[in-house]
């Protein structure tokens, strides 16, 4: 039978629309596109060599892992980080070989000394409680003491050993802040320790003073034992 064209027409649509209901089938067939994964924690170390001029406190963040840990933690908790950064040019004002002689203990402490467990604002530092508790330790026991007075953006930080203000706004995001100090907190546990241990015992002063006295009393009878002697010597020419 010979094919007109009236019959190519329903041949053709019914064509299409096999065509057009496979189509369909494969594209509802394919798994739904997975939304984006939530952005990572903020990395401090990054930020802060974004910043600049932090490059010590970068080292020491990482050589003790403190870095590790805090995107760890910011990671678990909602509770957010305060940390206090200090500049290139505040470490340089150490007293020579200061950080150089910490321990590995010690340094570490340095380091959480600059951290608060917590996200506080610029302007939420007044309702702070004193002492501030750090990342290093306890501060009622006059250990990792910090201390902070707030008027209006002005914030100045106490250690007992330093007194400096927050300087700048270094980066703010609701979880982490991080602000620029212009010296080294230094912790009363570590660097009052320090300057007690070089310092000379007060038992070598007494012990330094008994000697002197021993050798001036050991002197003094030397010299009577000389004028005794020349007086017998005397004594005996005379008779």
């Amino acid at each position: 039978m010979a094919i007109t064209k009236q019959h190519l027409i329903p041949l053709f649509a019914i064509s299409f629309l096999l065509f057009f209901q496979l189509h369909c089938s494969t594209t509802s067939a394919q798994p739904p596109a997975q939304s984006p994964a939530p952005p990572g924690p903020p990395d401090v170390t990054k930020i802060l060599q974004k910043a600049g001029q932090y490059s010590v406190f970068v080292r020491l963040l990482k050589s003790t892992q403190v870095s590790d840990r805090l995107i760890g933690e910011l990671k678990d908790t909602d509770d957010g980080k305060t940390i206090f950064a200090p500049t290139d040019k505040a470490f340089s004002a150490l007293k020579s070989g200061a950080l150089n002689s910490l321990n590995d203990e010690q340094r570490v402490q340095l380091v959480l000394f600059h951290v608060i467990p917590s996200y506080i604002p610029l302007s939420q530092f007044q309702t702070v409680s004193n002492p501030m508790r750090t990342q290093a330790g306890d501060s009622g026991d006059g250990e990792f003491p910090l201390n902070v007075t707030s008027s209006g953006n002005t914030v100045v930080l106490k250690t007992g050993l330093t007194k400096t203000s927050v300087s700048d706004t270094i980066y703010t995001d609701g979880q982490l802040a991080v602000y620029r100090v212009d010296q080294v907190l230094q912790p009363l546990q570590v660097f009052a320790a320090r300057s007690s241990a070089l310092a000379p015992a007060p038992g070598m002063s007494r012990k330094a003073a008994d000697v002197d006295g021993k050798s001036k009393a050991s002197s003094l009878a030397m010299q009577n034992l000389a004028l005794f002697v020349v007086s017998v010597i005397a004594f005996a020419l005379s008779l």
